[in-house]
């Protein structure tokens, strides 16, 4: 990935790991898999990057967690969105959402 595109990531990997837990718990590689897979391989979450983010929403209250087993049997830390994670879910996509395209605007003009 360019410079960039990390940056990009660390100002919406919030709102990105919120989308991904919308449908059901997931560990922390299914989460960064499933963010990759739905962006067509474009974003790459890192570990480094993404723990944090986990930690950050569950101590807001936007995640909670439980230990299981994953698909291969081991030890993982389930992450499931909160209520308060869905609203916060919505107002940030509405936000991205005219976020972005305030700068498609600014992009056909410019």
């Amino acid at each position: 990935m360019r410079r960039d595109d990390r940056d990009l990531i660390a100002g919406t990997l919030d709102v990105l790991v919120l989308r991904a837990l919308a449908s059901a718990p997931l560990h922390g590689y299914a989460i960064a898999r499933v963010i990759q897979q739905a962006s067509d391989d474009v974003l790459k979450v890192e570990e480094g990057a993404l723990y944090p983010a986990l930690h950050r929403l569950e101590v807001r209250g936007e995640l909670k967690s439980r230990w299981g087993a994953s698909e291969n049997n081991r030890r993982a830390k389930y992450y499931q969105i909160t209520a308060l994670g869905r609203r916060s879910l919505v107002a940030e996509s509405e936000q991205w959402e005219r976020l972005a395209a305030a700068v498609s605007r600014v992009l056909r003009t410019a």
